[in-house]
């Protein structure tokens, strides 16, 4: 770090910082998450500005009266803490499904990514980028490849002279399917059950074949109403 802060720096910091946050929310904005170009971009300025601040209390050119050795670490570690708010409202929770914790921890690391340009660290900085967006990017084949855990949402309309819950479930838990009753709902006008199933099962998330349960119960004249919805990946 410069015994001397000058303007030059704090704006080769910023740029720097701006291009490598920019990276980031592109990637994310590319694949629809919430904390996009504007939000990454938003997070890492602001914690290379703190960190650039932080250089400024304690520098020479700095306030006589501020200068204190132990003053730099109150800054970064309050920007932690306070990113720490955005990312976890970046993660939602849908009955059993979670989803943005990839997104909350992108914006975990762009603020320390942004520490790092703003403490003048800029080689720590590009190569904490560059690995950054190889994990982002680079390991989505990774992933396509490894087996997951896979679930959906089942509900089945059936007529009064449909087959019963436990015969339904044994047609499903065939294959690695497993299915898991939810709740059932009778229409009295109909005289029609409407019955819930999460399905789980285990697979390559690339892997996008139906089951042969739904083409079964497709077929099924007792059962008058499908519908299958898969969870979205977290």
């Amino acid at each position: 770090m410069p015994i001397t802060l000058t303007w030059t720096d704090i704006a080769l910091r910023l740029v720097l910082t701006a291009a490598a946050g920019a990276l980031f929310g592109i990637n994310r904005s590319e694949k629809g998450r919430s904390a996009g170009l504007r939000t990454t971009l938003l997070v890492s300025l602001a914690a290379c500005i703190a960190m650039i601040l932080a250089n400024r209390l304690t520098l020479p050119a700095g306030p006589p009266i501020l200068t204190n050795p132990g003053d730099p670490l109150r800054i970064p570690l309050g920007v932690l803490s306070g990113m720490g708010f955005i990312g976890a409202g970046a993660i939602i929770r849908r009955e059993n499904l979670i989803i943005g914790v990839t997104t909350a921890a992108t914006v975990w690391f762009v603020t320390i990514m942004g520490l790092c340009f703003g403490s003048g660290q800029l080689g720590l900085g590009a190569v904490a980028a560059v690995v950054g967006l190889a994990v982002l990017g680079g390991l989505t084949w990774a992933e396509d490849l490894l087996p997951r855990d896979r679930r959906a949402v089942l509900v089945l309309t059936v007529s009064s002279q449909g087959p019963e819950e436990s015969a339904i479930r044994s047609r499903i838990d065939i294959g690695g399917f497993h299915a898991l009753p939810r709740g059932v709902v009778y229409d009295g006008a109909s005289h029609n059950a409407i019955l819930t199933f999460d399905v789980n099962w285990h697979s390559r998330r690339t892997d996008n074949t139906l089951p042969a349960f739904l083409r079964e119960f497709a077929a099924d004249p007792a059962i008058v109403g499908l519908n299958w919805h898969e969870a979205e990946p977290a």
